[in-house]
């Protein structure tokens, strides 16, 4: 069965069978007759129902085997012949078997394959009174033959689509560029801004004349006796010259 559950149904036909060879039974033949059908060999599901013996067949096995059966016919284009093999005594009776919910749902399915909606919307109501556990689509079918569009898969894939996006857990930045170039924008900024205040004090004075003393007293005194001693050192310098003048 795991073979049949993974869809590798030539492992699923060969080991099934191999089982129902030691053991006798034939618990799986609704399961092989299935297999059949999905390597496209509908043939071989319709002979295995019909080379099956009902009578040693467990009503439920039977059942199964009936409903691929009746696929296989509709897979040939054989849909009246799958409308009439599904009307068994079982589709009608009111017990309520773990089969019935399938069984109804496949004539459904048959009756709209060959145009009969209103009896087909009749028993996909009828398959999905008795599906408790949700085991078919009876009540979306169902719902699809009124025109009631169902919205809810869309507001699914939108919420799959955003917790897929941005900004999700583990999920890349859209920009991852674009994010690089404002971190490095941003550091720039940041070296401006610790530049500013540099700027401003070299700006506003001298570094070196701020951290240096005030000057000591008598130093305009001394810049004054500079100033003076000049004009007499020039005059020094013309006494000088005037004596070699008259010398001469």
């Amino acid at each position: 069965m795991a073979a049949y559950h993974a869809g590798e149904w030539q492992s699923a036909i060969a080991e099934l069978r191999t089982y129902h060879r030691m053991s006798g039974a034939q618990s799986h033949l609704a399961v092989i007759a299935d297999s059949e059908r999905a390597l496209g060999r509908p043939e071989r599901a319709i002979d295995l129902f019909r080379g099956a013996d009902q009578e040693k067949l467990d009503p439920a096995v039977a059942i199964e085997l009936l409903i691929v059966a009746a696929g296989a016919r509709g897979d040939l284009g054989q849909r009246d012949a799958a409308v009439a093999m599904l009307q068994v005594p079982e589709l009608t009776t009111d017990a309520v078997q773990p089969w019935t919910a399938r069984l109804r749902y496949a004539y459904a399915d048959a009756l709209l394959a060959v145009g009969r909606r209103t009896e087909a919307r009749e028993w996909f109501s009828r398959a999905a009174e008795v599906d408790a556990e949700a085991e078919t689509d009876a009540a979306e079918r169902l719902l699809e033959l009124d025109g009631v569009v169902i919205e809810g898969d869309d507001e699914d894939e939108v919420a799959e689509e955003l917790a897929a996006g941005p900004g999700a857990p583990g999920a890349v930045p859209a920009r991852p560029d674009a994010d690089a170039s404002s971190m490095t924008a941003d550091g720039d900024q940041d070296d401006l801004g610790s530049d500013e205040p540099v700027a401003e004090a070299t700006g506003d004075a001298d570094p070196t004349a701020q951290n240096s003393p005030a000057d000591p007293p008598g130093t305009d005194d001394e810049r004054n006796a500079d100033a003076e001693a000049a004009p007499g050192t020039s005059r020094e310098a013309e006494g000088t010259e005037e004596p070699e003048a008259r010398q001469r």
